[in-house]
């Protein structure tokens, strides 16, 4: 953990205004948490042709048609796998609706966002999308450079998720609790993800956070909304919080 303390004021840096709605919009500013990885499957379903009996003539010309049909069928269905192997990020975000995919090819990372929330630009923030209306309803992205390989090195996923808590997602001011903090590895990369209640005086935020290593960069994605509107909005937040994938660059 003495890693990550000593990261802090970076992290601090460039972190804090996700937890400061206020800043937000003056600049027009989880149960167990779901990780599943979204494939895409191709099925070719063979019919079987019948035709009345004929010549001998007749039958070879019908088995070579067969045969090209094969052939034909061959070649565009390879092309369709070659397509779906290349690319799953695509083809995953794509098949969630309701959502929009969000893929920085430059810092390697992707996720989703729920349709009809806006990009904003908020100083120190890499990526930010919000609904307008609600404030608090939002999903920001930020990296600082670190020499560890794994987001292990930095501790168990309550250490972490505490220190990031108190020292960088919160205001020193408000009160925060701890809901519960997992890990999950995907791609053989592993992700820590906890869920949290930030309290100021006039609100109180529920919110969920992924981090994980790669390319050299600690990333921290972080997405909520209001307490009030937490029930409603549960199933969206879980949704881009488990999207939220990294990739090498």
């Amino acid at each position: 953990m003495a890693a990550l303390q000593n990261s802090m004021p970076s992290l601090h840096h460039t972190l804090f205004t996700n937890s400061s709605p206020q800043r937000g919009l003056q600049k027009l500013s989880h149960g167990a948490f779901l990780c599943c990885k979204t494939s895409v499957s191709l099925h070719v379903r063979g019919e079987h042709l019948s035709s009345p009996p004929a010549a001998s003539s007749s039958s070879s010309q019908f088995q070579d048609s067969c045969g090209r049909r094969r052939m034909i069928a061959v070649g565009i269905t390879a092309p369709l796998v070659s397509i779906v192997d290349r690319t799953p990020i695509a083809f995953a975000a794509e098949t969630k609706k309701g959502f929009l995919p969000v893929t920085d090819k430059k810092d390697g990372y992707t996720f989703l966002y729920p349709f009809g929330w806006q990009e904003v630009v908020i100083e120190g923030q890499d990526k930010v999308f919000k609904d307008v209306i609600e404030p608090l309803e939002s999903v920001s992205v930020n990296m600082i450079p670190t020499s560890k390989q794994d987001i292990r090195d930095f501790g168990s996923p309550q250490e972490v998720a505490e220190t990031l808590i108190k020292k960088v997602l919160a205001p020193p001011t408000q009160k925060t609790k701890l809901i519960q903090a997992g890990e999950h590895d995907v791609d053989g990369k592993t992700y820590y993800t906890f869920e949290f209640v930030t309290q100021a005086p006039n609100y109180t935020r529920h919110a969920l956070t992924a981090v994980s290593i790669g390319n050299g960069k600690f990333y921290t994605l972080t997405t909520g909304a209001n307490e009030r509107r937490w029930d409603k909005m549960k199933e969206r937040l879980l949704t881009v919080v488990d999207s939220f994938k990294i990739f090498n660059v």
